[in-house]
């Protein structure tokens, strides 16, 4: 029981760091950047205005899918490695 005390203590303290943690992933040679945490939350998303095209608003929603689904990836990478050292390796849903 001590032991899942400690672990969970592990757990939480690992959680609060990825909390604090920053990513920055881009897309399109930096046209849009996203800034998510280690815990997948998502604090911003940097648009560069010269690829505001009015006839091509599709490549733009492209570029900003692309960009996101890469920041989460690299987020989620990032919490399963910070928690794979506590579980061991062990796939937790909802945890990695």
């Amino acid at each position: 029981m001590q032991m899942m005390r400690k672990m969970q203590k592990q757990m939480e303290k690992i959680q609060a760091e990825l909390a604090e943690q920053t990513l920055e992933v881009s897309s399109g040679g930096g046209v849009v950047t996203v800034t998510i945490t280690g815990d997948q939350k998502i604090r911003a998303i940097k648009v560069d205005p010269e690829a505001v095209d009015p006839e091509d608003v599709e490549m733009l929603e492209d570029l900003v899918a692309a960009a996101v689904n890469e920041a989460l990836a690299e987020s989620q990478a990032l919490a399963g490695e910070k928690l794979g050292a506590l579980t061991g390796g062990l796939k937790i849903p909802g945890l990695t």
